[in-house]
């Protein structure tokens, strides 16, 4: 059995098995309209760059992030499988994304945060720097850290 594995998705095959895990998570799991889940964000030539979390070979995790403004990452799409949740995907999915962001010479992170992730997202030293939002049909908060 391979070792647990996060990383930049590179191939069509490894963003696939990201998108697969976002399907998964935010269209069939919580009811998110695939029109909203799917944005220019994803295109093959767009800037963001995409992670996914391998557990025997097989997807298990994802996140994407790409620049909000200058100096400034977003990170958006975190999920983790619920049959993979408890076991530390989700911190280190953001930790190989924190990695990249400063490689990438960000020196600050924003998200949009879903309330029920809030206190997952303390934890990893963001800040809730709004009230709660709607976005797609669930509660949210903006969070920001320094990287």
């Amino acid at each position: 059995m391979s070792e647990p594995d996060v990383r930049v998705a590179v191939t069509e095959g490894e963003r696939a098995d990201a998108f697969a895990v976002r399907k998964a998570v935010f269209v069939d799991e919580q009811g998110v309209d695939e029109e909203l889940e799917w944005d220019e964000h994803d295109d093959p030539d767009a800037e963001a760059v995409h992670f996914v979390a391998s557990r025997g070979g097989d997807p298990v995790g994802a996140a994407r992030l790409r620049e909000y403004e200058p100096g400034v990452g977003k990170v958006e799409r975190v999920a983790v499988l619920e049959s993979a949740r408890g076991e530390g995907w989700g911190r280190r999915l953001m930790e190989a994304l924190e990695s990249e962001a400063r490689e990438r010479g960000f020196d600050s992170l924003v998200l949009h945060g879903q309330t029920t992730a809030e206190g997952f997202y303390h934890g990893l030293g963001y800040e809730t720097t709004s009230d709660e939002f709607d976005e797609a049909g669930i509660p949210h908060v903006e969070m920001r850290k320094s990287l």
